[in-house]
């Protein structure tokens, strides 16, 4: 985490140094698609009081997630390279069925149907955004950085000793691509598609979780008005006038 604020310091630093300047501003919203992946040193572990909510979790891979997100972003650079930081509201988590004292899976009303594990987080992302021309004010792009995450709220039933127990302050990469097309003057729209994962597994006793997200944008962001110089009325030199 030091290494990783260093890093984002000295490089903010050669931006400014570089006579950076302001590249955009946008807003986005984001459909969202995450699980958990639990690893149990301990698969041979079980509670005794047959209660199915307090079973450990089992090594397993949840069910896939979908909500949503939103943000707001400041993107600094030159043409091609950018720094993008943004502040984002996103819901994570993963569709789960416990264990029960049986050894299967099943959910609360032992119906069989998944229930919700949902982590609420507010995020500060920056990412190295490398920009490429695709058209006439139309570009392809990809950017690669890390989000630190808080959690904001919990929402878990299903393995409760475990997923309530998620860190307060987190972690996590993400490699994303994109396309951005002009919409009215300085103003265009673009779609993203991000792939967060886990750097690494936060751990409860012997049991180790990762999350990984999935995440669809659709934003706007406005452009600054191109730099002109205003030469028209400058007097141009045509030699000694012979």
């Amino acid at each position: 985490m030091r290494k990783a604020s260093i890093f984002l310091l000295i490089f903010t630093c050669q931006l400014f140094s570089a006579q950076t300047y302001f590249k955009g501003v946008g807003i986005f919203g984001s459909v969202t698609s995450s699980k958990h992946e639990y690893r149990n040193a301990d698969t041979d572990k079980k509670d005794t009081s047959y209660t199915y909510e307090h079973y450990y979790p089992q090594t397993h891979i949840s069910k896939e997630f979908v909500n949503w997100g939103a943000g707001i972003f400041l993107e600094l650079g030159l043409q091609r390279i950018r720094w993008q930081t943004e502040l984002e509201y996103i819901n994570k988590g993963a569709q789960e069925m416990p264990f029960g004292p049986d050894g299967y899976q099943y959910s609360g009303d032992r119906t069989g149907v998944y229930s919700p594990n949902k982590l609420t987080y507010i995020e500060w992302n920056n990412y190295l955004k490398f920009f490429n021309p695709l058209g006439r004010h139309s570009y392809w792009y990809y950017m690669a950085g890390i989000r630190v995450e808080y959690l904001f709220k919990n929402a878990s039933t299903v393995f409760p000793e475990y997923s309530t127990a998620f860190p307060k302050f987190w972690f996590s990469g993400d490699l994303g691509a994109g396309l951005e097309f002009p919409l009215v003057k300085r103003i265009n729209w673009f779609v993203e598609g991000h792939w967060n994962p886990d750097i690494i597994s936060h751990k409860h006793g012997n049991t180790k979780i990762r999350n990984r997200t999935f995440e669809l944008r659709l934003g706007l962001v406005l452009r600054p008005r191109k730099r002109q110089i205003d030469d028209c009325n400058a007097p141009i030199y045509k030699g000694p006038a012979y």
